[in-house]
């Protein structure tokens, strides 16, 4: 890489354009990744409110049914939980172990996003770096007269 007082060469241009191009994909990738936390985080919050509201009154819940539609639903056993716990793996919980599990998904996921935003803001400083250089770059080769890329 060139110096601070020598011109950038236009191969070295295109090479930190490149580097920004898939820097700006991978830090897409993961703001995709915190939606999907997000998501998930929000499911489990909403499940475990439905878990609560089902062992109160009269155990009446609001069953989404698909295409927008939901019902009012009686749940028979609302002490008894079916749980994906991964890999299709589906057990019978108790409520309140049902809840306590995903009070602990919801941390891991928070966890999570922790770890891919940090990511997210290093990629970014990468990428602002890189975008000082080539603004360098094109400075330098304005100043010397030449027409980069």
């Amino acid at each position: 890489m060139a110096d601070k007082n020598t011109p950038m060469d236009q191969r070295e241009l295109m090479t930190l354009q490149n580097y920004l191009q898939e820097y700006g994909q991978q830090a897409e990738i993961f703001v995709q990744q915190l939606q999907m936390l997000e998501n998930g985080r929000m499911e489990a919050h909403a499940a475990i409110e439905s878990l609560e509201g089902m062992l109160g009154e009269d155990g009446t819940v609001l069953l989404q049914i698909g295409g927008g539609a939901s019902v009012r639903a009686k749940v028979v056993e609302p002490e008894k939980v079916l749980l994906a716990i991964g890999s299709e793996v589906v057990v019978e919980r108790s409520n309140k172990d049902a809840v306590e599990f995903l009070k602990e998904r919801i941390m891991e996921m928070e966890a999570s996003q922790k770890k891919v935003a940090e990511t997210l803001d290093r990629l970014r400083a990468q990428m602002n770096e890189i975008n000082k250089r080539i603004e360098a770059g094109y400075q330098q080769a304005m100043a010397a007269g030449q027409t980069p890329g």
